[in-house]
């Protein structure tokens, strides 16, 4: 960010987002970042499988623009699917990972409060290896 001043409200373009928080499996980009906010988003490709990780201290909410975007977690055996239109609420320190089980890149929005670490990739849950199959 550069060193102007906020204004009081402000477009951020395609043109702005920057990349973001690698996760094996997942292409983040932001678009700002203030001391208690994160907002950007994320696509995920076909069949791809993110790492493990959390948010640190960061509630994160997701909103699915297009596609199906699975989220497996940590104390819940199986996983949760959401598509075009759903919210996800992703609570503080919960080890989930990502995935997209269509035929299609899914596509959603990401806003986290907290000011956290955005993400910290970690090693996956005890007898919690392969993704559950796809479509």
């Amino acid at each position: 960010m550069s060193g102007e001043l906020p204004r009081p409200v402000r477009v951020f373009t395609p043109a702005d987002l920057a990349s973001a928080d690698p996760t094996p499996g997942m292409d983040r980009a932001v678009a700002f970042e203030l001391p208690l906010l994160w907002a950007g988003q994320v696509e995920t490709e076909p069949g791809a499988v993110s790492g493990w990780h959390h948010h640190e201290r960061n509630e994160s909410s997701l909103y699915v623009v297009r596609g199906v975007l699975r989220l497996e977690f940590e104390g819940h055996d199986g996983y949760i699917d959401a598509g075009p239109g759903d919210f996800v609420h992703v609570p503080a320190w919960t080890v989930h990972r990502e995935s997209n089980p269509a035929r299609d890149p899914s596509f959603a929005v990401i806003a986290r409060v907290g000011g956290g670490i955005p993400t910290v990739n970690v090693d996956g849950p005890v007898g919690r290896g392969r993704p559950h199959d796809t479509e």
